[in-house]
């Protein structure tokens, strides 16, 4: 099933979550542990996310310094094999522009044709920690709808050198893009915005997943603009409990996400980490319960390094 047909199946509500890859020469063990602490709440389906490689120095023999390409968390499409092999529940690996190039991007493809896993999440990434501005591979692509263009194109049988496949896939991808109901922080404005969103949509994006937001009027006022700008597909909200307090900063810097008054104040009261920990928990549980008081079926939870708090939230939801 697709993620907008799998949400509908499980009304009137649901949820979802999205874990990392372990780093680089960790085992997969604490992330099962992890998963464990949510399946028991019958998620729809879970994410795994992707990470681009990054220019890193490391020494060499002779004392000096040499610069490598590295990726701190590889394996995206074996976690979500395990993910979905070992749970039965459908995992939706995320594809990235970013320093991926067409062919890597095929051979992903292939690979998760060949797995059955059909449902993905695609987005352009994040520019490289040592770049100014973002820059595509030299071979990939410089936004989400181009990777669309892609992915249709392997569904319709297609190869990037032109040379159709001999057997067409047997189940086409399904796939996902952002949102960003504060807006993208590249973009001049929210009407260019949606702009991009629509046409995301019109390429063929079954749902849309929002950027991390702390403030649902914003995303209702972005589903309303949304529909208005003729976008029909779910738009699924995704939140994120606070769990410590330097990302009362950290998260406005970072996702370029304002924090309400009355959380920011109520996090600024906290003396420790502890208590900014249970007011994300309150508060995520008030945003959840609104949503789904309003009629949104299915809300995402970003949930790094903030399991045990999403875990609190579900556990008086479902």
């Amino acid at each position: 099933m697709t993620i907008p047909e799998l949400i509908q199946s499980k009304a009137p509500r649901t949820f979802s979550f999205e874990v990392l890859p372990p780093l680089k020469g960790k085992g997969i063990s604490r992330l099962f542990e992890n998963i464990d602490l949510l399946i028991p709440y019958n998620p729809a389906y879970i994410n795994i996310t992707t990470h681009r490689s990054e220019m890193v120095f490391k020494s060499t023999q002779d004392g000096l310094y040499r610069r490598v390409s590295e990726r701190s968390r590889p394996g995206t499409v074996a976690v979500a094999t395990a993910i979905q092999h070992r749970y039965n529940i459908p995992a939706v690996p995320h594809l990235i522009c970013s320093g991926y190039s067409r062919l890597e991007t095929e051979y992903a493809l292939i690979d998760l044709n060949f797995l059955g896993i059909t449902n993905l999440l695609l987005l352009r990434g994040d520019k490289a920690k040592h770049d100014p501005r973002f820059i595509p591979n030299p071979d990939g692509y410089s936004h989400a709808l181009e990777l669309q263009n892609q992915v249709n194109a392997f569904n319709r049988g297609q190869f990037i050198d032109g040379t159709p496949m001999d057997i067409l896939p047997e189940a086409p991808f399904s796939y996902g893009v952002a949102g960003y109901p504060e807006k993208h922080e590249e973009s001049p404005n929210m009407a260019i915005d949606l702009q991009w969103l629509k046409a995301k949509v019109d390429a063929g994006a079954d749902y849309v997943v929002t950027q991390m937001f702390f403030d649902n009027s914003k995303y209702f006022k972005f589903v309303e603009m949304a529909k208005e700008a003729g976008i029909n597909v779910p738009i699924i909200p995704g939140i994120k409990p606070i769990v410590n307090l330097n990302q009362l900063t950290l998260l406005p810097k970072v996702f370029r996400t304002d924090l309400p008054d009355m959380l920011a104040k109520r996090l600024m009261e906290c003396k420790d980490d502890k208590e900014a920990k249970i007011v994300g928990i309150d508060w995520c549980l008030r945003q959840s319960s609104e949503l789904y008081e309003a009629g949104v079926p299915s809300i995402h939870f970003y949930s790094h390094n903030a399991i045990t708090s999403v875990k609190e939230v579900v556990s008086q939801l479902f």
